[in-house]
């Protein structure tokens, strides 16, 4: 199994955190529209060697998204700017040190997300995988190609799955937001089952065996956990908040961290359990909280383990201080040697 960890930034790192982890996805590295990659901003460079030495067969990747909002769609349609792609990638392994490169396009074909995007990209980025997985290969076995993808239909439709797993060493499947600043109605944003009464049945489970049945073996699918909050505000006091209408979307809300240490059973919001969607939430009688605990993180490793998925990743590391989640992870999830 593997454990996948985004880190941001300069985000702290210890030694014990690192022993627990299989991967580590660098966030992030920037595509141009000339094909090249900038990583020289990225402080966790500097500490490959020390992360390394504490844990030899970790996986440091770096997770590419586009610096200028049309890189992926310009260079993915171009064989010049894919091949250049490459050259990129193979830059990122052997003058910074990458184990190889993770691609989050938000997302091919879709234009809703502050991105240019064209049908074209469907088959391009078909394209796009190939080449950086040829490029990488060039330097030797071990290398990684991965990418991270929307949880729902629109993605399964918006890409050739069939055809990029053969590139692909995994797919880090980000469900969470499932519920975000598209949806008025306060639930779930990265709950492992749906809950009788939502009228929006995405879940961890439904996404995991959408892209199952789309063609991706299970062993390449990780399932995305939160380590952060989605709040709905100024809602009715009404089922403890589950499932009412906001005038707004849900926005971000508190990290891990801040939720236990200011929100959960304090200050007037009350920690409630769905065990249909075995997810927790807060409310305080007019903002509801939705986020990942060790209780939900519990059974979704249990899930993981007994459908033999390829494991869990989390968005991301900085947001848990305490280090409680990936304690949680860890204690309920074998894995590989």
């Amino acid at each position: 199994m593997k454990i996948l960890a985004y880190v941001n930034g300069s985000t702290p790192l210890t030694e014990g955190e690192v022993q627990k982890l299989t991967h580590i996805n660098a966030a992030f590295a920037h595509l141009r529209n000339n094909g090249a990659i900038d990583a020289g901003h990225l402080d966790i460079v500097s500490r490959l060697q020390e992360i390394r030495r504490w844990n030899r067969n970790i996986k440091v990747v770096a997770s590419v998204v586009p610096k200028e909002p049309e890189a992926f769609t310009v260079c993915a349609a171009s064989p010049a700017l894919r091949e250049a792609v490459g050259q990129s990638c193979k830059k990122l392994i052997t003058e910074y040190g990458f184990d190889g490169v993770d691609f989050d396009w938000e997302y091919p074909c879709v234009p809703s997300n502050g991105v240019d995007s064209t049908i074209a990209d469907k088959h391009n980025f078909t394209l796009f995988c190939i080449e950086a997985r040829k490029a990488v290969d060039a330097l030797g076995p071990g290398r990684l190609v991965s990418i991270a993808a929307g949880a729902d239909l629109y993605y399964v439709e918006s890409v050739e799955l069939p055809e990029l797993v053969k590139v692909l060493d995994h797919i880090c499947l980000m469900t969470y937001d499932l519920k975000c600043g598209f949806h008025a109605l306060a639930g779930h944003h990265t709950q492992l089952y749906a809950s009788t009464g939502d009228v929006f049945r995405n879940s961890c489970d439904q996404a995991l065996r959408l892209f199952h049945q789309a063609g991706v073996p299970k062993k390449q699918l990780l399932m995305g956990a939160a380590f952060y909050s989605r709040k709905w505000e100024n809602i009715q006091d009404r089922n403890h908040g589950f499932l009412q209408i906001s005038k707004t979307g849900g926005g971000y809300g508190p990290d891990y961290a801040t939720l236990s240490k200011e929100y959960v059973n304090k200050n007037g919001y009350v920690r409630y359990w769905d065990d249909e969607a075995k997810a927790p939430f807060l409310f305080n009688g007019s903002t509801f909280l939705s986020y990942d605990d060790e209780e939900s993180l519990g059974h979704k490793c249990a899930y993981i383990r007994e459908q033999g998925y390829g494991g869990i990743f989390y968005w991301e590391h900085k947001c848990d201080s305490t280090g409680t989640l990936l304690q949680a992870i860890a204690k309920n999830l074998p894995v590989e040697g």
